[in-house]
């Protein structure tokens, strides 16, 4: 009499809920994480298909054109043709061998794939599906232009909705309104809260940017969870609502964690901003007290020597020359050729064109000045 083979059962990932777990344990929870890391797995493992199917379609895609290369080749007489030719084989050599490991490397992984154990995801296949009301169709992806324009024909229609939504504080206000205003649960509600916050955050309003922070993470929550049904944001939010109003703790500090983790991505991002709009500010500055040369003055006064700054500070005339005719004629040159490019020294219609004089004629005509002056 023969004997039933029960060895293909050791083969059999057990499910997600047989195990007994400890009282302590969040039972739910543990069943979650558990499917999520053997999801993970099969999608690790099917994306190693794809790149070794990939990379093998690639060799053979590169193998076809230089055989047909060498086809060309062998016909023509010429002695640059025949060395390409020797070229061409070389390559040809190389990607048969290269053909040969791809092909190992994807039988190998197919061997270990039917090694592993089966798992109620893989244990039966959907015969046939029904679409019912309110399941979210897939969308065609959209170009960023065309997301761009969505946002904004959505916000010149519904900005004040929107905005009285972010000041909505109460779970039942909230979902009256939504239940009202359907249209605004979207991600184009979403991202306009978001933009919202950071411009408070930015004008210091911050009491608001939390309230209006709140409502932020209500709408995110709320697309989260569309996700997750797969269903249209619009015929699930009510859900949400219930959800929060009557869930444990766990949900409720999971709603909290995400939205003090959200009010500082806010904060850091205006700060950010404000932080770039002072660079600008500083820069637009820097050009118009450029001077003729180009130069900043500022930049310039601080790379002066100590002694030089001083005449500046005191505006003492006498000071400076006796500065200049102690130092290195060549250093002093420079530093007053500088000195007159940022503005810091106006010289005389005499000096006016610094590039034609040099540095030479700069320091003669400023020293001469200097003795004038002091003549005075």
């Amino acid at each position: 009499m023969s004997r039933i083979d029960y060895s293909v059962w050791d083969h059999i990932e057990v499910s997600d809920d047989e195990d007994d777990t400890h009282p302590n344990i969040d039972t739910p929870s543990l069943f979650r994480w558990r499917h999520q890391a053997r999801v993970e797995r099969m999608e690790e493992f099917q994306k190693m298909t794809e790149d070794l199917s990939k990379g093998l379609s690639e060799c053979r895609r590169k193998l076809a054109e230089t055989q047909k290369k060498v086809k060309e080749l062998s016909i023509s007489t010429t002695d640059d043709a025949k060395a390409e030719l020797s070229k061409t084989q070389a390559e040809e050599k190389k990607l048969k061998k290269e053909e040969r490991e791809w092909e190992k490397k994807l039988d190998k992984h197919r061997q270990e794939e039917k090694r592993m154990p089966w798992n109620v995801d893989t244990l039966s296949k959907e015969g046939f599906s029904k679409s019912v009301v309110n399941v979210k169709p897939d969308n065609v992806e959209e170009t960023e232009e065309e997301k761009e324009q969505k946002h904004k024909t959505f916000v010149e229609k519904y900005e004040k909705q929107i905005k009285h939504f972010g000041m909505l504080r109460r779970w039942d206000d909230s979902q009256k309104y939504l239940s009202d205003n359907p249209d605004l649960v979207c991600e184009e509600t979403a991202n306009y809260l978001v933009i919202m916050c950071i411009d408070l955050e930015v004008e210091e309003k911050k009491a608001l940017m939390e309230q209006v922070a709140h409502q932020t993470i209500v709408m995110q929550f709320i697309l989260e969870l569309a996700k997750s049904l797969k269903m249209d944001p619009r015929g699930c939010f009510r859900q949400f609502f219930a959800k929060i109003k009557t869930s444990d703790q766990q949900y409720q500090d999971a709603f909290n964690d995400e939205l003090e983790s959200f009010k500082e991505r806010v904060r850091g991002r205006a700060k950010i901003r404000i932080e770039k709009a002072m660079k600008e500010y500083e820069e637009e500055e820097r050009q118009k007290r450029l001077g003729p040369g180009g130069l900043d003055p500022v930049d310039v006064y601080e790379s002066l020597p100590i002694e030089m700054q001083k005449c500046f500070d005191d505006k003492d005339i006498q000071m400076l020359q006796d500065v200049i005719s102690k130092m290195d004629p060549t250093e002093a040159k420079a530093h007053m050729k500088r000195c007159i490019e940022s503005g810091l020294w106006v010289p005389n219609s005499r000096t006016d064109d610094v590039d034609e004089k040099g540095e030479d004629g700069i320091y003669e005509e400023v020293k001469q000045e200097l003795e004038q002056t002091k003549i005075e």
